[in-house]
């Protein structure tokens, strides 16, 4: 019988850059609709201290995720059938491993820079498929955090070398740690010559040279402390690629140089700034201009003077004055549909009528669905599934049946 309680043999901690490993299945475990399978041994990094879980193959089956048991096993979910006893040759998708290793030796870097420059204890680190971030447990200025970059940078060039080491709990304590260990026993050390040691299960780089480089994205005050964010090696230089075709974009369309970028926007916002109160001028204008004329041929209903349309070209805003104008004239009332599609649509009446627009409009999105609210003298809302004829209709029997 397959030994089921022994531990799994974790390869990656002696060897970060072992791609290509065998292994031997111990045992199946079902978890839902999902299987996963335990190994001997592995070279799988299992989701743990905030670095995301390997992918790749064992044998000819993708493993989809990996899981750090209680029991010191590792369990890779996988997309198909193994059996215990089988002997498996498992593959890791390297340029995933890679980045993750530039990421977290890059975090070990700079959290130590921010240690040892600015006394910035590390709270929580979490790597993300697209940036990461870093806990510190002091409000940092910005000149704070660029020195702390700077420095971590300087580690980086200087191509440290990054060893691993066994130690145990005793032997840690009289060591100069950047933080207490969350766990006791043998513990796996990290030290980036020099600068940095702590206790950690991650996977690294062989040396600093290889994080490429350390770029601080933002950072922001976060429960009294500061979160930053921040990419290593090939996410700087992919997010580096992507800033450059922007800006290059940007000052092409606005003819002209980087530096005169953001002048240029401020010029374009207070331009627009401007058209907008010239825009909401002529919109107050055309309000007045256009009530009067829909005002001239509202329908008597049931004691109300009522225009019950579909109208083009105005937008919510627009849409919600022209109907409050219309219903700014004695026993006037109005149902205006837009010509989106589903509709916006608005419901006013003059001060002196006693239709209540909001209920009016609660039981039209009743009817033909959407939402929307508001008072009895002015409602709007949208979403309606009707067709405008239909919500018209139905708008006008019940204000003539109140």
């Amino acid at each position: 019988m397959a030994d089921v309680t022994a531990m799994t043999t974790r390869l990656y901690y002696t060897d970060p850059v072992l791609l290509d490993f065998t292994g031997v299945v111990t045992d199946v475990l079902e978890a839902g609709e999902r299987t996963a399978v335990v190994l001997d041994q592995t070279a799988f990094y299992p989701t743990s201290g905030g670095q995301p879980f390997d992918t790749g193959r064992l044998g000819d089956v993708r493993v989809e995720d990996v899981i750090d048991l209680e029991d010191g096993r590792i369990a890779h979910v996988v997309a198909g059938p193994l059996a215990v006893g089988a002997r498996v040759d498992g593959r890791i998708d390297g340029p995933r491993r890679f980045d993750h290793m530039q990421q977290h030796t890059g975090q070990h870097v700079l959290s130590a820079a921010f240690g040892r420059e600015h006394h910035a204890r590390t709270v929580s680190f979490h790597l993300g498929s697209d940036t990461s971030t870093i806990d510190l447990a002091a409000p940092l200025s910005a000149e704070r955090v660029s020195a702390a970059e700077q420095e971590a940078n300087r580690i980086v060039w200087d191509d440290r070398p990054v060893r691993v080491r066994f130690v145990s709990e005793a032997e840690a304590a009289s060591l100069p740690l950047r933080k207490e260990p969350a766990r006791g026993g043998t513990l796996r050390l990290v030290e980036v010559d020099g600068f940095d040691l702590s206790a950690c299960g991650g996977t690294h780089v062989v040396s600093t040279g290889r994080i490429g480089i350390i770029a601080v994205t933002g950072f922001e005050r976060f429960k009294g402390g500061t979160r930053l964010a921040f990419l290593c090696g090939g996410r700087a230089l992919a997010r580096f690629r992507q800033q450059r075709d922007v800006i290059a974009s940007a000052v092409g369309r606005l003819s002209v140089v980087p530096g005169e970028l953001p002048g240029a926007i401020e010029r374009l916002q207070e331009d627009i700034r401007d058209q907008k109160h010239v825009a909401r001028g002529l919109q107050q204008r055309l309000v007045r201009h256009e009530a009067d004329a829909y005002a001239q041929r509202a329908s008597d209903v049931a004691g109300l003077r009522l225009i019950a349309e579909r109208v083009e070209g105005w937008d919510a805003q627009g849409l919600k004055a022209l109907a409050a104008e219309i219903a700014a004239r004695p026993r006037h009332a109005a149902v205006l549909l837009s010509d989106d599609a589903p509709p916006l649509i608005v419901i006013a009446r003059a001060a002196d009528l006693e239709v209540d627009a909001g209920v009016t409009l609660k039981r039209l999105t009743a009817a033909f669905g959407g939402k929307g609210g508001g008072r009895p003298e002015l409602a709007q809302g949208g979403g309606l599934t009707g067709t405008d004829a239909e919500i018209l209709r139905a708008a006008v029997s019940m204000l003539g049946s109140r």
